[in-house]
């Protein structure tokens, strides 16, 4: 069977690096001033940080419909049999749906995998299910390895400016709350139990007592050598090698890694975000 393995630019990669190695990547949207720009082809990081800069007004969007259309019809046309689908996650994208529409429409079947978060453990997934299935693994094989290791993700996210992420709509209303409290230091959170959604964990005074909190809630997670971090920042490299400091002292073992944040959460999050994303690897 001959299978294709997509996914999208939550990965923070542009669609030539995931061909390389044989995935296809669709890009998302990112529009400011009136324009539609397409993620990781228009737009990269470090332009993206410079509208952040300008305090543009900025809203992401799923990858177009005619795109994901046009994408899936060609993989059709060139004998594939199954989509594998890890795009962002649903709680912060309709791509998900969007994807299973298209492939429905035109007859492909099609497996998507939501993370409950993007990014990092969004490239890890469909990543391995390529591996895997290049190894002879069945669907049902590499559908259960990619929940073991979704059971085990977590995103920890210290935003600086609150009322960035609230314009951004993708706080809860519960954290939406917290915009106004300027004293209010919250620790936000991204996983299976919020249903990809950023919520709120903990509040705090402090920038430094959120992050000694947050070094807590890793080590009630239990991380170890089997775990991956990663520390993913906004225009904040050197908080974000402090944080690694503090994570390669606490997690000793443990592989630690330092990111610009991808594009589409940057945007909701804003200027001087830190992120910490982890998960267990698969043995």
């Amino acid at each position: 069977m001959k299978i294709a393995f997509v996914t999208d630019s939550g990965i923070g990669k542009t669609a030539a690096e995931m061909a390389a190695d044989g995935i296809v990547s669709l890009p998302l949207q990112i529009s400011v001033d009136g324009r539609s720009l397409q993620d990781m082809e228009d737009i990269d990081q470090d332009q993206l940080i410079t509208l952040l800069q300008q305090q543009k007004v900025m809203a992401t969007s799923l990858p177009s419909l005619g795109r994901i259309q046009e994408c899936f019809e060609q993989l059709k046309a060139e004998g594939v049999e199954l989509i594998f689908a890890v795009p962002i996650c649903s709680g912060l994208s309709g791509t998900i749906s969007a994807m299973q529409t298209a492939a429905s429409q035109i007859g492909l079947p099609i497996i998507t995998i939501d993370t409950h978060v993007t990014a990092v453990v969004q490239e890890y997934l469909i990543r391995t299910a390529k591996q895997m299935a290049e190894a002879g693994a069945s669907m049902e094989e590499i559908q259960a390895a990619c929940q073991q290791v979704i059971d085990t993700t977590n995103t920890l996210i210290l935003p600086s400016d609150m009322q960035h992420l609230k314009r951004g709509g993708r706080l809860t209303p519960l954290a939406a709350t917290l915009a106004g409290l300027l004293k209010i230091k919250p620790i936000l959170e991204i996983n299976r139990r919020t249903q990809g959604r950023i919520d709120v964990k903990e509040k705090v005074r402090t920038y430094t007592r959120a992050l000694e909190r947050a070094v807590q809630i890793m080590k009630e997670d239990n991380i170890d050598e089997h775990y991956s971090i990663t520390i993913a920042h906004v225009d904040a490299p050197q908080t974000a090698e402090q944080l690694a400091a503090i994570l390669r002292r606490t997690f000793p073992k443990t592989e630690i890694q330092i990111i610009k944040l991808v594009n589409v959460v940057a945007v909701h999050t804003g200027l001087n975000t830190q992120a910490i994303q982890y998960f267990r690897k698969l043995d």
